[in-house]
């Protein structure tokens, strides 16, 4: 499970193995403490919803402010569901921290190896994984929907973890943070034909919702393929938490039929 911590009335959701591991700097945000108003209130975490920036900047200061980050030196990418990876330097500090076309364009996970850098993504429904490696001083993001999931995008940012840094999948450390849930997440046959053949038959996964339709286990999905990379299932961390039902704690693109604002993800060496 994660555990939450409030300071200042901003509650976020950390991970117990990352701080007892040495990496106090992460966590996920939840949907009250900040200035929002309406479908946004109040802790709005992105750009380009139709909340006011001035919201999301102040948003974000509150934000890093609980876990002593700087919101201006935030790396955040444009996701798009995709699969692409980047790994992140000083040079690209405060890409994405006050507008939302200074993001780093189609990206969907962010590495990096540089103490003092804040790594942001964005989230209503989809799966953040959170990723640290306390043997070579890494840590990583990954947005991980459905779309992510299949494309395999946590595997791949270990991968690319490993490639770059030579990080060990056994000695990685993971999160799988707050996002719609298993209980409120039916989906049609076409979507289940993304994933492997046998994730059907492989209980918490996917359970019958009726004809042609599945109650799909996202945080399952990711998790399976986070072992199949080598990951250690007592290093994995399940939040658990499910957006939709708690809509009162989380922003829920499903449960508020698609106007509401953003968690975010937070993570620095």
């Amino acid at each position: 499970m994660f555990e939450a911590k409030t300071v200042n009335g901003v509650t976020v959701y950390t991970i117990p193995g990352f701080t007892a591991a040495g990496l106090p700097a992460h966590g996920f945000t939840g949907r009250a403490g900040g200035v929002s108003e309406g479908p946004y209130s109040s802790l709005n975490m992105a750009f380009g919803l139709g909340d006011r920036d001035e919201n999301v900047l102040r948003n974000r200061e509150l934000a890093c402010r609980s876990l002593c980050l700087d919101p201006l030196r935030l790396v955040a990418g444009r996701q798009v569901h995709g699969e692409r990876i980047q790994v992140i330097t000083a040079e690209q500090a405060g890409r994405g921290a006050t507008s939302c076309d200074e993001g780093l364009p189609a990206t969907d996970a962010l590495i990096c190896g540089e103490p003092g850098l804040p790594l942001a993504s964005f989230y209503a429904d989809c799966a953040p994984l959170f990723f640290w490696d306390p043997a070579r001083k890494v840590v990583a993001l990954a947005h991980a929907g459905w779309r992510g999931a299949a494309l395999r995008i946590g595997p791949k940012t270990v991968r690319k973890m490993s490639e770059v840094f030579g990080t060990d999948p056994r000695e990685c450390l993971a999160g799988i943070g707050p996002s719609i849930g298993p209980c409120c997440y039916e989906v049609d046959q076409a979507l289940l034909e993304h994933f492997p053949a046998d994730f059907a038959a492989v209980g918490g996964v996917a359970a019958p919702a009726g004809p042609g339709k599945w109650f799909f286990n996202l945080w399952e999905a990711n998790r399976r393929f986070l072992l199949e990379a080598g990951l250690l299932a007592d290093n994995i961390t399940v939040a658990g938490l499910c957006a939709a039902c708690r809509n009162d704690a989380f922003f829920s693109y499903r449960a508020q039929r698609g106007v509401c604002g953003r968690m975010a993800a937070l993570i620095m060496i």
